[in-house]
């Protein structure tokens, strides 16, 4: 157990290790962060900043000699790094965890080797592996990189019309050469095609685990996206009565939550983990991604929940009891991206002149479109209610 006084080490610098930081910091944690670079969302509020490479091995270890245990906000570290620190102090989640969900073939394969539903999957290493996978899977489907993919970055869809050639040479050229590409994504594996899921809806589920099998779900997460960045989220109140016109609903809930626990078991979690979900319209859910960190999606409960995600984090990683994940009232979250930046400063006291709404802002500096700098809350009797106020409360952020 790392009590109180200790110092957590956090592997990433951005808004995930930040709103992190100021969680373990309110515990009376010291933390440290390790992030290329400096002056980064989540050294600006740590106490010990470290800038290097995530591959300066003697970094590494003079950064882990420092800390009690380290965790992480960003997956793409090198193995041999993760290995280098784990030599000195523990790391939670485990490096297997970190090797699993961050290469989407070993992932599946995870999943389905343990009975989880995910969507039919073929591995693809060339553009002829591309033309057989589509052959046996049928369009549409999705081409996507077997790492280092995010928010819709290294993903192509495929229907009948696609040019497969020109697909993979898009696949590749989002990351670099094909005579890169082992170095990018493994010596024996580029991508995966994946069956396309006519869902009715994403949603996420966070769940964490201590050493000692003490596990937690949040209620699950309704997601929106746009261009493949989530852009709304809504969570209904924890305690039973009539639930927001958008929440989920007793149909699948349980069995998200089911799900969630179920993983975090099997891959021998320690730590956080965000679990991502389609729900097809019959009811039926099917595992997309798993992230073993704070997620998006779960920010909300920083305003929402009686322990946030990123209280949680810190509680399982340290072997402390893990918190009450009530969500207080209904809840929205909507996130605020560097377009708004684009012809002027937001207009910040347009958005907090209504009272309900909570602004966070993640110390970037540079505002560029499609990159993350903030998000804003709100709290209401509905997700409804909640979703139309953070929404109104963004538009008027564009008010001169």
């Amino acid at each position: 157990m790392i009590l109180p006084g200790k110092t957590i080490g956090i592997l990433g610098g951005g808004q995930l290790g930040r709103m992190f930081a100021i969680a373990a910091r309110r515990m009376g944690y010291r933390v440290a962060a390790f992030d290329p670079t400096q002056d980064c969302p989540t050294g600006q509020v740590a106490d010990i900043e470290v800038n290097a490479p995530y591959d300066d091995l003697a970094a590494a270890r003079r950064f882990a000699e420092q800390v009690d245990v380290v965790t992480f906000e960003f997956e793409n570290v090198p193995s041999e790094t993760l290995a280098a620190i784990e030599e000195i102090c523990p790391v939670h989640p485990s490096p297997f965890v970190l090797e699993t969900t961050r290469h989407r073939l070993r992932e599946k394969n995870v999943l389905r080797s343990n009975g989880f539903p995910v969507a039919d999957f073929v591995e693809v290493r060339s553009a002829d592996d591309l033309q057989r996978a589509v052959a046996q899977l049928g369009v549409p489907c999705v081409l996507k990189t077997a790492s280092f993919g995010y928010d819709g970055k290294g993903q192509v869809k495929i229907d009948g019309s696609t040019d497969l050639v020109r697909a993979w040479s898009t696949l590749v050229g989002a990351f670099g050469s094909e005579a890169e590409a082992p170095g990018l994504f493994g010596s024996t594996l580029l991508g995966v095609v994946e069956k396309f899921v006519a869902f009715e809806r994403e949603v996420s589920v966070i769940v964490a685990r201590t050493t000692d099998d003490d596990v937690k779900t949040f209620d699950v997460f309704s997601n929106e996206h746009r261009n493949h960045i989530l852009d709304i989220t809504t969570v209904n109140k924890t305690a039973s009565g009539k639930p927001g016109a958008s929440a989920p609903d007793d149909r699948f809930a349980k069995t998200a939550k089911e799900l969630a626990t179920q993983i975090a078991r099997a891959i021998n979690l320690v730590g956080l983990l965000c679990v991502e979900m389609f729900v097809e319209h019959n009811g039926t859910i099917i595992v997309n991604e798993l992230a073993p960190r704070p997620h998006n999606s779960g920010h909300v409960t920083f305003d929402a929940a009686v322990t946030s995600q990123f209280e949680q984090q810190l509680r399982a990683v340290c072997g402390l009891p893990l918190g009450d994940t009530t969500i207080l009232r209904p809840a929205a979250m909507a996130n605020l991206l560097g377009d708004l930046w684009q012809h002027a400063e937001p207009n910040w006291a347009a958005a907090l002149a209504d009272p309900r709404v909570k602004l966070h802002l993640y110390g970037k500096r540079d505002a560029k479109p499609g990159r993350k700098m903030g998000h804003i809350t709100a709290l209401a009797e509905t997700v409804n209610e909640a979703r139309a106020i953070v929404v109104a409360a963004r538009q008027s952020l564009m008010q001169q």
